[in-house]
């Protein structure tokens, strides 16, 4: 496992840090399961296309509508500035997805808003 600086973030064979333009080309197949776990004040603010609202603060909210996705599927998430988002990547591990993907920097990092 190796430490980024700054956000604690940790990486391993389930969990990958994805820059934003890494995030975006990965992201461009709309086939994608890509999960905004802010709050929903914060996503009507602005949210990435085609992101689905889960909020990583509504415990069994969030328990239920990442019970309904694919496990088997790679699952690309984001928060406000990446920390809330590593928690749930923690959490999405433990619960037994493979391939988790998070947006570095969040979506204050996004240079891609419209």
């Amino acid at each position: 496992m190796s430490t980024l600086s700054g956000a604690n973030a940790q990486q391993n064979d389930t969990l990958k840090i994805l820059t934003a333009s890494e995030f975006n080309e990965a992201i461009k197949n709309n086939n994608v399961q890509l999960i905004d776990v802010r709050t929903a004040k914060e996503f009507s603010e602005g949210a990435i296309k085609n992101a689905l609202n889960i909020d990583f603060f509504q415990q069994e909210t969030f328990n239920k509508e990442f019970g309904k996705l694919n496990k088997e599927q790679p699952v690309y998430l984001y928060c406000r500035s990446g920390n809330r988002s590593q928690q749930a990547a923690r959490k999405l591990d433990s619960l037994g997805f493979k391939k988790i993907y998070d947006l570095k920097g969040g979506y204050m990092g996004w240079p891609y808003k419209k």
